[in-house]
């Protein structure tokens, strides 16, 4: 796992929208399945994609498995990024000047 997997992770606006529902708390597939217009085949594949790049992680439990959100790998990422711009993680732009 890394940063290209990640990009290639949030590259898809299906995936994106998929972390955006997991921000509120775990979800079962079928509930996540109910916000979007593809089949579970689809969604399993947009899942497994997000899981492979470290975005979200999975539990079993009973005969569902729940999905959260990984922000592990967002705070990395979002780290470098501002490394790039020369801040420390929590200093704005106007900090900066």
């Amino acid at each position: 796992m890394g940063f290209q997997d990640s990009f290639k992770a949030l590259s898809d606006p299906t995936r994106r929208e998929i972390l955006n529902l997991l921000r509120a708390g775990p979800l079962a597939a079928g509930a996540i399945l109910e916000h979007f217009p593809i089949t579970g085949a689809s969604l399993s594949h947009h899942l497994s994609i997000l899981k492979h790049a470290g975005l979200i992680d999975d539990e079993k439990k009973g005969k569902y498995i729940y999905y959260t959100l990984n922000t592990t790998v967002l705070d990395d990422i979002l780290n470098w990024m501002l490394s790039l711009k020369g801040m420390e993680k929590g200093e704005t732009d106007h900090e900066k000047s």
